[in-house]
Formats: C-alpha cells, sequence, structure tokens
C-alpha cells in the first residue's frame, strides 16, 4: 500500500511526476463482439462459488508467499519496483501463471520520479538529522538555508496567535504535529515571517507529510521525527542555528504490470481483479503486499480449471504502487483513452494487504454506509461491495468497513467511473477495543506493526487473516465470472467470440506525487 513517501533506488527518495507514454498498446479487450443478452436470459455457465471458496486454500496461497520471501532474500531483502527483487516476483508470477494455462503479457509505462539530492536539517554544532521533504513544498538552493530557529508559543503553530509575541522573521520554524494540517502550519510559520518550516511528529517514527496543493507557501517544509524535533528545539532554546536544506532532481524510469486473463468468458463483461506486485526498499513486503499478490496468484491458478465461464475474468499484478499508484494509473488513462474501453469492465476488485498481523476483516466502503468517499462513487459499487459483505454475513464472520479513499489501486478506476471496492486487514492505523472484540488481536498497537520496515515477512503474515480472505476472494471471483447482473444488469454467457489473449496497455500518466491519505487505511 502506497505510503506518502517511497526510497527508490538505494539511498534515494522517490514520489511521482508527470509519466510519458510507454509502447503503444493494442485495442483493450479484443476478444470479440459479444452483445448483452436480453432480459430473462439464463445464467449460462455457472460456477459453484460455495466450492470455489474451498479450493482457494491458505496452503495454496502460502506456497506462493514462502516463494516471495525466496526471492526478497536473494535480493537485498526487497522487493521493491526498479529492482531486481520485483523483476525476479514477476518472472515469478508469469511462470506459475503460464503454467495454469493463462497467456501473460508485461504492460509497460514510464513515468518520472523525484530522486532526493538532500534531505537534512543540521545544527550549528554539526549534528544532522534526517528529514523528509514535504510534498508541494519548495526545494532549497544547494546547500541549503541557514537561519537561527523559532518555536510557536503553542507548540503546534496553527495560527497567527500561535506566533504573537515570538521572533520568528527570518528563522526556520520548527512545529509540533498536531491540531491542524501541515499547510496550515507552514502558511502560519511563513506569514509570521519564518524562511524555512520543520514539523516534527508525535509518534516515533518519521513525519512524512503533504501540503495538499502546490503554490500554498513559498518556504520549504519538511517532517522530522519525535526525537529529533525535541533535539532540534533543544538547540533551539540554545540559541543554536540551523541549516535546512532539502531538494531532488528528476529521473525517468521503465517498469511493468503483469496481465493475464481467462480464456473462457464473454469479451464485453470483463472482471477485473488487482493486486500490487512491489513491495518498499525497507523490507520483503510480504503482507504489503505479497499477501494480496499471493491469494490473486492462487485464485487466477484454481480458476484456470474451470473451462467454462460467462464473463471473462482478467487479473492484474500492478507495478510501482508503492511510488503512487503509478502502474495502475498508467493502464486506466490508457484504457479511458480508448472509446467504450472502460465500459467492458463490470467492476474492479482490489486487494491490498490482506495478512496483516493484528487484523481486521476490512471491506471498501462503497456505499458510504461508515464513512463518506472523498470522490464520486461510481454506480455498481455498492453492490460490488455487497459480494463480499454478503459471502462474510453468510458465515458470520464479523467485518468492518474501510473508508473508500483512494489509497490504493482502485484509484484510478473509480476516478474513472467503473465501479470498485475490495479487501483490507489494516495497515497503521491503531486497532480499538471493539475491533479487538470483533477479531482478536491487541488494541493500541497497529494492524500492522511491521508496515513498511524489514519485520514485513512471511513470519509475520496472519495464516488465520489469509484464510479468512482467500476464500472470500475466490467467492466474490466465482460469483462475478458468472454474474454481474446485480452490478451492471449483465448476466449470461452472451456472444464468446474468439479469444485473443490478454490485453496490454503501456501509454498514461501517473499522478504528481505518490502521497494519498485516508481514514482507516493509513493516517497522515
Amino acid at each position: 500500500m502506497a505510503a506518502r513517501r517511497t526510497t527508490v533506488l538505494a539511498g534515494t527518495l522517490a514520489t511521482l511526476v508527470l509519466g510519458t507514454s510507454a509502447l503503444l498498446a493494442p485495442p483493450a479487450l479484443a476478444h470479440g463482439p459479444g452483445g448483452r443478452p436480453g432480459p430473462g436470459h439464463g445464467p449460462g455457465h455457472a460456477v459453484d462459488a460455495e466450492r470455489f471458496a474451498r479450493q482457494v486454500t491458505t496452503r495454496g496461497v502460502w506456497r506462493h508467499l514462502e516463494e516471495l520471501q525466496r526471492i526478497a532474500d536473494r535480493h537485498d531483502g526487497n522487493r521493491a519496483a526498479l529492482t531486481e527483487g520485483y523483476e525476479a516476483s514477476a518472472r515469478y508470477v508469469e511462470r506459475t501463471l503460464k503454467r495454469a494455462g493463462y497467456e501473460v503479457t508485461r504492460d509497460p509505462f514510464t513515468f518520472g520520479f523525484e530522486v532526493i539530492d538532500a534531505e537534512a536539517l543540521t545544527l550549528g554544532t554539526g549534528e544532522t538529522f534526517a528529514v523528509d521533504q514535504m510534498q508541494y513544498a519548495p526545494s532549497t538552493a544547494e546547500g541549503g538555508v541557514t537561519a537561527p530557529g523559532s518555536v510557536p508559543n503553542d507548540v503546534t503553530g496553527c495560527t497567527a496567535d500561535s506566533w504573537a509575541g515570538v521572533e520568528a522573521t527570518g528563522t526556520i520554524a520548527v512545529i509540533s504535529r498536531g491540531a491542524c494540517s501541515f499547510a496550515e502550519k507552514a502558511i502560519a510559520a511563513q506569514a509570521a515571517g519564518a524562511i524555512g518550516a520543520v514539523v516534527y511528529n508525535n509518534v516515533e517514527e518519521m513525519l512524512f507529510g503533504t501540503l495538499g496543493e502546490e503554490g500554498l507557501v513559498d518556504i520549504p517544509v519538511a517532517g522530522a521525527g519525535q526525537a529529533d524535533g525535541a533535539a532540534i528545539v533543544a538547540a533551539v532554546a540554545a540559541g543554536t542555528p540551523l541549516t535546512l536544506e532539502v531538494r531532488y532532481h528528476v529521473e525517468e524510469e521503465e517498469s511493468f504490470n503483469v496481465i493475464a486473463e481467462t480464456k473462457a468468458g464473454r469479451d464485453d463483461n470483463v472482471v477485473v481483479l488487482g493486486a500490487h506486485l512491489d513491495g518498499v526498499e525497507d523490507g520483503p513486503g510480504l503482507n504489503d503486499n505479497g499477501s494480496g499478490s499471493a491469494v490473486l496468484l492462487e485464485v487466477a491458478v484454481q480458476l484456470a480449471k474451470q473451462k467454462k465461464l460467462n464473463n471473462t475474468v482478467r487479473f492484474a499484478w500492478w507495478g510501482a504502487e508503492e511510488l503512487g499508484l503509478i502502474g495502475s494509473t498508467a493502464y486506466v488513462e490508457e484504457l479511458a483513452g480508448q472509446e467504450g474501453e472502460l465500459d467492458r469492465i463490470a467492476t474492479y476488485l482490489n486487494f491490498d494487504m490482506v495478512g496483516s498481523p493484528n487484523y481486521v476483516i476490512g471491506v471498501y466502503d462503497a456505499d458510504q454506509s461508515t464513512y463518506e468517499a472523498p470522490v464520486d462513487v461510481p454506480p455498481g459499487s455498492a453492490e460490488t461491495e455487497a459480494v463480499f459483505t454478503g459471502y462474510f454475513d453468510s458465515r458470520d464472520q464479523a467485518w468492518v468497513d474501510t473508508e473508500f479513499s483512494g489509497r490504493s489501486d482502485y484509484q484510478a478506476f473509480i476516478l474513472n467511473g467503473v465501479p470498485a471496492s475490495g479487501l483490507f486487514t489494516g495497515a497503521d492505523d491503531i486497532k480499538t477495543d471493539e475491533e479487538v472484540a470483533l477479531f482478536g488481536g491487541t488494541a493500541g498497537i497497529r494492524h500492522d506493526p511491521n508496515y513498511h520496515t524489514p519485520a514485513d515477512d512471511l513470519s509475520n503474515v496472519s495464516r488465520e487473516a489469509i484464510g479468512i480472505m482467500a476464500p472470500a476472494v475466490a467467492f466474490a471471483t466465482a460469483s462475478l465470472a458468472t454474474d454481474t447482473s446485480a452490478i451492471n444488469g449483465v448476466s449470461g454467457p452472451g456472444d464468446q467470440g474468439h479469444h485473443h489473449g490478454p490485453s496490454h496497455h503501456g501509454k498514461g500518466r501517473a499522478p504528481h506525487h505518490g502521497h494519498e491519505h485516508g481514514g482507516l487505511l493509513k493516517a497522515s
């Protein structure tokens, strides 16, 4: 699952800028005509969803997870985009799919990313602290800005009153996280006369933040960890000058998605399932998102044994999600540029982190019964959500809504009007007493304490969570491979046409930067 800022290549940090077009791809879904059936058309080739759910087992998923762990172990401990670990992960997925009988396509895309040249705050004593340049904040010149420090009188620095009586002109403001947005802190500091700002965290970790949009301030703004922030505040109190240097340059890179789809199924009604294959550089990424990738792979392997389907099922392992949802965005944006292609997609199902060790059973809240979505939710999304919730309800399995905030690869789909939902077992939100009552585990710590760390390895993936989620994914896949009429009014096999293999789409633009934010998924 994408974080606010993600390392790319050893020793660097990267986020997105506008990408460029990759190789020209053939038209999407080029299977054949396949018109919609008329009213009363029968169910055609139904897959027994209950039986299929039993065929996708924890044991089968675990074999894929074990291989992804071995791949990380052989490749510097990670499977991040643009690394050999990612390439090896993709080769494993491709080999497994080909053995199952799929035609597999690599879907290339090019994109720009920001390589960090400097991110540091240095005291006049020579002591240096790591900082993170906030998204949409200006860079410094080479060598940075040097000035005395200043601290607001209420530490959070949210308003002009916070700076009343403080000599802030020509200083680097040092501000605590909390009470208001990072943008409000930066704006207030600049209005008080500061020439730079550092916001330090109120928990023990680096602060990765965003100002939300460009042009809000003219001063560099960076995040820092809680302990470092305390040391910087002490240095300001002692009159020690500060030097803040944050700057980057843009490079162009290429990565790819892995795409496969069933040979059976009508060509004008496609169910798409996706999970991002890349992880972060800081660890093997076995929950984020080896778990979703492995479940998707086992579902694909078992579905290949079904020789007749009403609807085509397409599987996508997205690249460069951790850099800002790049692969999925490129894919959808190319489809959006081809008349009628997105209309062929009945719905999109997303699986990003489904094995969290302190898990919840989360379903994306497409009907907004708990969380109001920050974007328009496409019609049919609530009905897609209901496939999962209905499955869980039928088994007396507790579940909770997860905010439909756009923090994973479904973002581009819903922004382009494609119905979507999916499953999620939690990242860095804190587990509540109410969630413990429903799912067990430990209150007061994260759903995944190992999120984006070296400890996100196989030993910290929950077999129990996989055992709940994998059959749910299988059930939804089989159900929608048979009938999507509740979502888009289409039922029955239609005119199948001749299958020409999976489409692949390499053109598209990545969103600026990789920072998204939302409720249950990840905190700001």
